[in-house]
C-alpha cells in the first residue's frame, strides 16, 4: 500500500513519467486526483440520471468499487470504476419491473463477469480470443448502442430547442475542443443544455423544489434487488461490453507505462465484477473502467494509484450530500435527449471500430451473415416470449450471434466454400 515519492514529488523531468507505485506530494497527488474526479464525474451521473437509479448511491458504489479494484490487482493498475453506460439498455428496457428488478440485473451481470474474470486468470487471455473474436464482439457492443436510439430520439422531441443546443455544445466541445475541454465534452454540453433550460423556462418546479428541501447531509437512497430470470437474462450481453473495456484498459495503461500488464487481465475482470455486483446489492448503477481518465494520465503522466485513492474517497464524501444528488435530478429530458443522441451513437460506433482495428472481413460470408442478423434483431428490438420468459433485441442478437458465428464458420469451413478456398491454397 506505500508509494515512493518520484524525485523531489514536487516536479516530473521531461520524458519521465510516475509510476503506479510512485506519487508526488500528497498535495499536488490531490490535485491530480481532483482532475480525475472531474473526468469521470460526467458520465458517472449520466448513467443513473438516464436509468432513473439514484446519484448519490452511485457515486458511493463508484468509490467504493474504485476501491475495491486498486486492492484487487495490488495497487498496480491505475483505474476508476465509474457507471458503465453498457446497462443503459437493459435498464431501460426493464425500467417497468422497478428498480428492485433492475438492479437484479446488475448482480447477475456482475456475477457472471467475476467468474469470467476467474477463467481468464486460471486460462489465460487467450480464452476470451476463442469464444468471443472480434466479429462477434463488435457486432454485441453495436447492437447495445443502436437498440437505444428510439429512447434518445423520444427524448430529443420532447424539447427540441433544448436538446439540440445541448447536442450542438457536445460535438463542438468534443471537436474544436482542447485538452480536459475536449475530454469533458459531454459534462460541458450538459451543463450549457442545463442552463439554457433553467433562462428558457424548460426545468421543472418539482424539481427545483426538491433541491430546496432536500438536506446538506444525509445517507444515500438504498434499495433491495429483486431476481426475475426474463431481467436478468436481457443484461447479460452487456459482459461483452465489460469484457471488452476491462481488458482494453489493461492494454492502454501497458502502453503508455511501458510495462506488461497481461497478468492483471483476469484480476481486473473479477474486480470490476465484484463492484458491480456490490453495487446492485443496494441501489448503485454497475461499473466499469473509464477511459476518461486514461486521458488524464496521458495529459499529467501521472500514473500513481494514490491519486485514484483521492479521487474514490471524494466520490464517496460526495454521496452523502442529498442536497447534491437532488441538484443533479433537475436536469430535463430535452438535455438528456440532447446527450444521449451522440452516446448512444457512440457506443454504437465502438462496435464498428472494433470491426475496424481487428480488420474484420466482411467480404467473408460468414462474418458479414452473422453480424446482419444480429445487428438486425438489437436494432429492431425483436421481443419473443420463451415460455413466461420475454426476451427483446438485445439478448437475441447477442446470444444469437454467440451460438450462431461458430456454427456458420464451421458450416463454410467444412461444407461451404471455405473448405473449396482452403483446398486451392493447398
Amino acid at each position: 500500500m506505500g508509494w515512493t515519492l518520484h524525485g523531489d514529488g514536487r516536479r516530473i523531468a521531461p520524458g519521465a513519467v510516475v509510476a503506479p507505485e510512485e506519487r508526488l506530494t500528497w498535495l499536488r497527488t490531490i490535485g491530480v486526483g481532483m482532475q480525475h474526479v472531474i473526468a469521470m464525474f460526467g458520465a458517472t451521473l449520466l448513467v443513473p440520471l438516464i436509468t432513473g437509479f439514484p446519484v448519490n448511491t452511485t457515486l458511493l458504489f463508484s468509490g467504493i468499487g474504485t476501491i475495491l479494484f486498486l486492492l484487487i490487482t495490488r495497487n498496480r493498475l491505475p483505474s476508476y470504476l465509474g457507471s458503465s453506460f453498457a446497462f443503459i439498455a437493459p435498464l431501460s428496457a426493464t425500467q417497468a419491473q422497478g428498480i428492485g428488478a433492475q438492479l437484479g440485473v446488475i448482480i447477475a451481470a456482475g456475477a457472471v463477469l467475476m467468474a469470467l474474470g476467474f477463467v481468464v486468470k486460471l486460462a489465460g487471455k487467450a480464452f476470451l480470443d476463442a469464444v468471443m473474436p472480434p466479429t462477434v464482439t463488435g457486432a454485441i457492443v453495436s447492437l447495445i448502442g443502436l437498440n437505444l436510439a428510439p429512447t434518445a430520439t423520444t427524448n430529443f422531441a420532447t424539447q427540441p430547442l433544448v436538446a439540440f443546443v445541448t447536442m450542438a455544445t457536445i460535438l463542438i466541445a468534443t471537436v474544436a475542443g482542447r485538452g480536459m475541454l475536449a475530454r469533458l465534452g459531454v459534462l460541458v454540453g450538459v451543463l450549457v443544455g442545463w442552463l439554457f433550460a433553467a433562462v428558457t423556462g424548460n426545468l421543472s418546479p418539482e424539481a427545483t423544489q426538491t433541491v430546496s428541501e432536500a438536506q446538506w447531509i444525509g445517507l444515500p437512497d438504498f434499495h433491495a434487488p429483486e431476481f426475475h430470470l426474463n431481467a436478468m437474462l436481457i443484461g447479460l450481453p452487456v459482459i461483452v461490453v465489460l469484457i471488452a473495456e476491462n481488458v482494453g484498459h489493461v492494454k492502454a495503461v501497458a502502453a503508455m507505462t511501458g510495462r506488461n500488464l497481461d497478468d492483471l487481465a483476469g484480476d481486473a475482470l473479477i474486480a470490476d465484477g465484484f463492484a458491480t455486483t456490490l453495487a446492485g446489492c443496494a441501489g448503485g448503477s454497475g461499473t466499469t473502467t473509464y477511459a476518461e481518465n486514461i486521458g488524464v494520465m496521458a495529459a499529467t503522466r501521472v500514473y500513481s494509484t494514490a491519486a485514484y485513492w483521492v479521487a474514490a474517497l471524494t466520490a464517496i464524501a460526495l454521496a452523502f450530500i442529498p442536497k447534491f444528488g437532488a441538484l443533479i435530478l433537475t436536469i430535463p429530458e430535452g438535455v438528456l435527449g440532447g446527450a444521449t443522441l451522440v452516446l448512444y451513437g457512440l457506443i454504437g460506433l465502438l462496435g464498428v471500430r472494433i470491426w475496424i482495428d481487428e480488420r474484420v472481413d466482411f467480404n467473408n460470408p460468414v462474418n458479414l451473415t452473422a453480424a446482419a442478423v444480429a445487428l438486425v434483431a438489437g436494432i429492431g428490438n425483436l421481443t419473443l416470449n420463451v415460455g413466461s420468459i420475454q426476451l427483446e433485441g438485445i439478448a437475441w442478437g447477442s446470444v444469437g450471434i454467440i451460438i450462431g458465428y461458430p456454427l456458420l464458420k464451421f458450416l463454410y469451413e467444412r461444407v461451404g466454400e471455405g473448405q473449396q478456398v482452403a483446398r486451392q491454397r493447398l
